[in-house]
């Protein structure tokens, strides 16, 4: 295992080997590097660092987001397209951003455009009605992902292709799609799916069996499983590894972000956060720490821009600037997140909703919230709509008036499909009943079946409170698509429509229903995430209650000195969330312990932070 250390010294501590030569993890890169893991682990800051230093080698390197809600542009400070942009500085070095909304009216144009002034304005209207859901999105998406993968000749200018791919669930989602829609395609007889005609399917079976190859073969691809030292990130990071292990995707690595070492034995603060990490690490599951493993340390600054990118493998190469004078001095924080639990209290039920980038800890958020509603003797009933959350795992058990659920994709589209073939088999002979059989396995029944069961899970603020944790930011926009577009499809017919779906978005636009609580970290890319989302929920007529920044080391009480920086280069993020973005604003300082179980959850939501705590 190696680890790179900051100050740029050689030689062993506990076991492992600090270096400052380049690392076997660059010397023995394949041609393609997937990076992914759970949101917020660092998995753009780590594919960009590695470009730029494969780069420096002599290398020629694209660089691509596959994530819907990619911050590539702003962590290299270069605005990006769809095609190959050369990044300034980072010689050898391009990066693009596949942009699924772009290139799903590009999709829907190829699709539709021949028939216009063919057929009927009527059917030409239908045809785009018919793909403008989000498994089209996700397909057009997934199109551009396999020219790159599949199709050598498209990349054949560049020595390395490095992915930086979505969080968890959508990684796994992607990666899987070459798979399923071959099967449909083999498998169906009917000649249509729910994107229309399969022929232009079947037209690119040769390419998508080509990014299978592609993505199997350990001599052309490494999966690069990034995490941090806890225990939730790892967990998360064993899944993957086992997912992916399953699907034939054997060649993988472990890189582990932020690794602190305490330089001050005297900061209980820090020593605290050192054997957190180092109990995280020591625990992991045995197949994970099997793997091939480099560990990076907790920089006293963010890895944003080229600069500070290149200093993640070379650290020697000195530090950067000094903190801003102007923010040298603390002034006052904003207060805790119970003061936004009260305002909350008063509304007596409704829907809480924890929004933001991924990894930034809305289920941690989430989990607070509901616990103290909880405590205070309110039925409460916490959810999740993302697919890697653990929200179990957060909350424990034995919390009187709170249940906790999670919506399970697979069992959702098993009984969403029983239910559609009940309700249609008296009117169907078994031919029909085939071709309804068949049209159900598509990829595209399992968003709707989600999204009935959040429409589900929302209906029940009327008797308490829902606090749902939901996925990142692309889903949760997709998400809030879906519910527009089903909202319009209600207008036009009121039949054989749940209650649920039919009021569901009314009910996300009543402020005295909805509270929406964005999550943000105080770091650039998160903060101005959740900016963006503001912007769509606004669009939506969804007008958010308050702001949470967390997991900040601002608060007084830190000796150590990569932590007293880290503080310090937080302000002007904290300062611009109160200036720019949030009517209310609570912070949530980074705990001693990780907050799971009911009591330190609570404590979470009284406490701001750390502050003048030994």
């Amino acid at each position: 295992m190696l680890r790179a250390g900051y100050n740029g010294a050689v030689g062993w501590e506990r076991g492992v080997l600090l270096m400052t030569a380049p690392p076997e993890f660059l010397e023995q890169a394949t041609r393609i590097l997937f990076f992914t893991g759970k949101g917020g682990v660092g998995k753009t800051s780590l594919s960009c660092a590695t470009a730029i230093a494969l780069g420096r080698r002599g290398k020629r390197v694209l660089l691509v987001s596959t994530d819907p809600a990619s911050n590539l542009d702003e962590v290299l400070g270069v605005p990006l397209s769809s095609e190959p942009t050369a990044i300034p500085g980072a010689e050898g070095v391009w990066a693009l951003n596949i942009d699924p909304e772009a290139s799903a009216r590009a999709y829907r144009e190829r699709v539709v455009g021949p028939y216009r002034g063919v057929l009927p304005e009527a059917a030409v209207n239908s045809m785009e009605e018919q793909l403008s859901g989000a498994c089209t999105v996700e397909i057009a998406a997934f199109d551009e992902f396999v020219k790159l993968l599949g199709d050598e000749q498209a990349t054949r200018q560049f020595d390395h292709i490095v992915f930086d791919t979505a969080p968890t669930g959508h990684t796994l989602r992607l990666l899987r799609l070459p798979a399923s829609w071959t099967g449909f395609i083999a498998e169906n007889t009917t000649g249509t799916s729910c994107l229309g005609p399969l022929s232009g399917f079947e037209a690119q079976r040769a390419l998508y069996e080509s990014s299978l190859r592609t993505l199997s073969d350990p001599l052309r691809t490494t999966l690069v499983l990034v995490s941090r030292p806890e225990a939730s990130a790892l967990a998360e990071a064993e899944r993957t590894r086992a997912e992916l292990a399953e699907m034939g995707l054997t060649n993988q690595y472990l890189f582990v972000n932020a690794v602190f070492a305490a330089s001050d034995a005297s900061d209980a603060a820090a020593v605290a956060l050192e054997a957190r990490g180092r109990e995280a690490l020591g625990t992991m599951p045995a197949r994970l720490a099997a793997l091939r493993r480099l560990e990076a340390p907790l920089l006293p600054f963010a890895p944003m821009g080229v600069a500070n990118l290149g200093r993640v493998f070379e650290p020697e190469s000195g530090r950067p600037a000094g903190v801003d004078a102007a923010h040298a001095e603390r002034g006052k924080l904003p207060g805790p997140l119970v003061s936004l639990i009260n305002d909350i209290e008063m509304m007596g039920h409704g829907v809480v909703m924890t929004m933001g980038k991924g990894g930034v800890g809305k289920t941690t958020i989430a989990a607070a919230i509901a616990v103290e509603l909880a405590h205070r003797g309110h039925r409460v009933h916490l959810s999740t709509t993302d697919p890697a959350a653990h929200v179990s795992a957060t909350v424990g058990s034995g919390v009187e008036g709170l249940r906790v659920s999670r919506i399970d994709p697979a069992a959702e589209t098993r009984r969403y499909t029983a239910e559609v073939l009940a309700k249609a088999a008296p009117q169907l002979d078994e031919q029909g009943r085939a071709l309804l059989e068949e049209d159900l396995r598509s990829p595209c029944t399992e968003e709707i079946a989600v999204f009935r069961a959040f429409a589900e899970t929302v209906a029940g603020g009327k008797e308490g409170f829902v606090v749902l944790d939901t996925a990142p930011t692309g889903h949760t926009l997709l998400l809030l698509d879906a519910a527009e577009a089903y909202h319009r499809d209600v207008l036009r017919s009121m039949s054989d429509m749940p209650d649920s779906v039919r009021n569901l978005l009314p009910r996300l636009r009543d402020a005295r229903f909805t509270r929406v609580v964005l999550v943000t970290l105080p770091e650039a890319t998160p903060l101005h995430e959740a900016g963006k989302l503001q912007e769509d929920l606004l669009r939506a007529g969804i007008t958010p209650f308050a702001w949470v920044v967390n997991q900040s080391f601002a608060s007084n009480g830190f000796r150590d000195p990569v932590l007293v920086e880290r503080g310090l280069r937080e302000l002007p993020y904290i300062e611009e969330a109160q200036a720019e973005f949030a009517s209310r604003l609570a912070l949530v300082g980074w705990k001693s312990q990780a907050p799971v179980g009911a009591d330190l959850l609570r404590d979470l939501a009284q406490a701001g932070g750390e502050a003048g705590r030994e």
